[in-house]
């Protein structure tokens, strides 16, 4: 791999190591899935550079791509990086006024859409967007230039020996792509990153992957985030066949399909698989609903140095063989190991996926890293649960005095396009960048990640609250959906909940408690009373000004089409706390709890 300096050096491989790949990359479409070979992938990715050429398109042409997850968009990828533009990728359900800063921001020049879908979302922003010279579609749109009109320039164009030269030239340095923060907080930042930056992390994460030539991976986090097409890249180096997915709905059938050996994962993904395996739990008859609950503690229970002794690995080799082998199955059965990022996974999962065998490497980055900063991994002392691991090879990690992160490495951008003064303010003197996260180093090695700076509040008592360890805590109670801990400025800590709702209507049914609706289920004293007896237990493990003293159960749901989790699904805290601006207010203002006042979803 030494001669990969630059994202397009990849291409090489596949032209010398890759070439007899029959399915690099596929996609299904409708019951059948289309693949695409080594072969394609060089072809379509020369055809698209030299049809841009054709175009016009130079050194720093601004791209951008609003596509979701397919074979195409690593033509694309490749396609537009090999004539020194940039590409700017963008999350396919932003809001129109965020569609049109970015694209004024970076002043694209040409935009790629995948269907009539997103483009009937971008077309009236483009009518106001002057730079704009040209936009194509993947998909059939009428009205739209299609991308085999690239294609078919590339076919014509009169001086292909022009693209190698340009190749040449092109230096790691170089900036190859603009990615925009996800914004949950204020308008998003451009992060200008270069080859460098994201050839010198994917290297550093590929040296510590169990992957081998033709393996099969599935993809459906958003190719626009850093995080997945980091993955991507490790995908591609090891001659990987990348199987890609678009609705998350169709992932249970897929992965059957697919039988994945590797796939990148956040938090939320994998606590619905844990959900829907306990959901099974509880539908079984005894005395199979005792084992199977009892497998379940004994997953919770484990330990990577077997510390446990002999006695626990033979009650683990039972509840593998009688239970657990239906969880590998659910993942497809043939499951390496799985990369989870973007947010930390509860210590009890990672266990218990580790305990069925189905190991979870806790990751962590940003968008200015691009994203790795530390990663657990199968060397040895690789994997220490609670923390994201050791930083990567090429990563220094310090702790401020303050708790902050601050990381040095060949991963950390070139800065913020346009944007100076927010560059200067999380690069100091010394070139450490600023990650905004809280964090500690445990055993000198292993990075735990404890929250977010810019979340921690204080109650108007004087006391500091971390938001992020309280909801985590939260979220290991069954009824419990989405959690959201308020109190900055206020005499106590609260929190608005969302019930896991499925969980709750069996509750319901076996205690002969009336479910309704959810509207009226958030309103139910005795359901109320029984999610208060969650929030007491797991309040004793709370510090005293840390326990949730009030709570605000909701009927609405929360997601990044209604606004309250960004694409990376981390909680959008100021437009939560600015939605539910009066139940708050009335949360604080009451004797008790407020919805046996009030509509539990505030007119929303």
């Amino acid at each position: 791999m030494e001669h990969v300096t630059r994202l397009f050096d990849l291409l090489d491989l596949y032209r010398d190591e890759f070439n007899s790949l029959d399915t690099l990359f596929s996609i299904k479409k409708g019951k059948k899935w289309i693949s695409y070979t080594a072969s394609d992938y060089l072809e379509y990715s020369r055809l698209i550079s030299l049809g841009f050429l054709s175009m016009g398109v130079k050194e720093g042409t601004k791209i951008a791509t609003v596509m979701l997850n397919c074979p195409e968009w690593n033509f694309f990828d490749m396609g537009i990086m090999q004539t020194g533009a940039i590409q700017v990728p963008i999350y396919p359900n932003v809001s129109e006024s965020a569609y049109h800063y970015i694209l004024n921001d970076a002043r694209a020049e040409y935009l790629i859409v995948s269907n009539a879908a997103i483009y009937s979302r971008i077309c009236n922003v483009i009518r106001n967007i002057s730079t704009i010279k040209g936009i194509f579609s993947i998909e059939r749109v009428a009205g739209v230039r299609n991308w085999s009109e690239i294609l078919e320039a590339g076919r014509k164009f009169e001086n292909p020996d022009k693209l190698e030269t340009i190749k040449a030239s092109i230096r790691p340095e170089e900036m190859v792509s603009i990615i925009y923060t996800s914004g949950t907080t204020g308008r998003p930042k451009g992060v200008m990153l270069s080859h460098h930056n994201f050839v010198s992390n994917f290297l550093d994460i590929r040296a510590i992957m169990p992957l081998e030539k033709g393996d099969p991976a599935i993809s459906f986090l958003p190719l626009c985030h850093v995080y997945e097409r980091i993955a991507g890249y490790v995908f591609q180096s090891f001659g990987v066949s990348v199987h890609y997915i678009q609705d998350l709905d169709d992932l249970p059938v897929c992965i059957r399909e697919i039988k994945p050996y590797a796939f990148a994962a956040v938090p939320r993904v994998l606590e619905k698989v844990y959900e829907r395996m306990l959901a099974r739990g509880r539908k079984l008859k005894w005395p199979l609903k005792t084992l199977f609950f009892w497998a379940i503690r004994q997953g919770h229970k484990y330990e990577l140095d077997q510390s446990r002794g002999w006695f626990y690995r033979v009650k683990l080799w039972i509840a593998n063989t009688l239970v657990f082998y239906r969880w590998r199955n659910v993942l497809g059965g043939r499951i390496k190991f799985i990369v989870s990022g973007s947010a930390m996974l509860h210590p009890r999962l990672t266990r218990i996926f580790w305990a069925s065998g189905i190991p979870v490497l806790d990751a962590y980055g940003l968008t200015e890293t691009s994203p790795g900063i530390a990663m657990s991994h199968f060397g040895q002392g690789g994997v220490k649960f609670g923390t994201v691991g050791p930083p990567l090879a090429h990563v220094q990690v310090k702790i401020a005095e303050d708790g902050e992160i601050l990381v040095k490495g060949p991963g950390v951008m070139l800065g913020y396009l346009n944007r100076p003064e927010k560059t200067a303010e999380v690069m100091d003197e010394e070139g450490w960048f600023h990650t905004g996260d809280i964090g500690v180093m445990e055993d000198g090695k292993y990075l735990r990640i404890t929250d977010r700076k810019k979340e921690i509040f204080k109650t108007s008592t004087g006391k500091y609250i971390a938001p992020q360890v309280i909801e985590q805590k939260f979220k290991e109670s069954p009824f419990i959906e989405h959690i959201m801990v308020i109190g900055e400025n206020k005499p106590y800590t609260a929190a608005l909940i969302i019930p896991n709702f499925e969980y709750l209507k069996n509750w319901c049914a076996i205690k002969h408690v009336g479910f309704g609706c959810r509207e009226k289920a958030v309103l139910n004293p005795q359901i109320i009373k029984r999610i208060k007896r969650e929030v007491d237990w797991f309040n004793q493990d709370l510090g005293q000004t840390e326990k949730i003293k009030k709570f605000h159960l909701l009927a609405c749901e929360w997601n990044m089409d209604t606004g309250e989790y960004s694409p990376t699904l981390k909680l959008r805290r100021k437009f939560i706390l600015e939605r539910y601006k009066k139940i708050i207010e009335e949360t604080y203002r009451s004797t008790g709890n407020t919805n046996r006042r009030k509509s539990a979803n505030g007119g929303f």
